[in-house]
């Protein structure tokens, strides 16, 4: 197995962790309160089946864009947080880190799973950077 390779299956593998975790917190929630707040309560049980889908999914070596899938469902739920302790959300609203430890949990594994899909477009990136320069370098001479 090459190191490109490895990478990519620890890629996925951590992508799929952090799916589970934010997953798992969010059914948590459901089952132990949530499932009774109008609108929110149905919003906890539809994240946490399509991020468990998405984890089982991921770790299979499903296609590319299931992970563009995953940070956009990660970076829906970070703004939901964030409105849920400000203006509110469908007339929720929480205060703090409660309920704790779920909250952090959440909000570590959708911030990693961000993150995570980011990666690949770094390198991407900076290798279209290095071959760009390269050529500009040889244009040049």
């Amino acid at each position: 197995m090459t190191a490109k390779t490895l990478t990519g299956v620890a890629l996925r593998i951590g992508f799929a962790a952090s799916l589970a975790a934010s997953a798992t917190s969010h059914a948590y929630l459901y089952i132990h309160g949530y499932q009774h707040i109008p609108k929110v309560g149905t919003a906890f049980l539809v994240q946490a089946s399509v991020l468990f889908a998405l984890a089982l999914l991921i770790v299979a070596g499903g296609p590319w864009w299931l992970r563009w899938a995953a940070a956009a469902m990660a970076g829906g739920s970070l703004v939901a947080f964030v409105l849920s302790r400000t203006v509110g959300i469908f007339g929720f609203s929480e205060i703090g880190w409660e309920p704790s430890p779920h909250a952090a949990i959440s909000v570590g594994a959708e911030v990693l799973t961000v993150l995570l899909w980011a990666v690949p477009l770094v390198r991407i990136s900076r290798r279209e950077s290095a071959t760009t320069n390269g050529s500009t370098r040889e244009m040049r001479r």
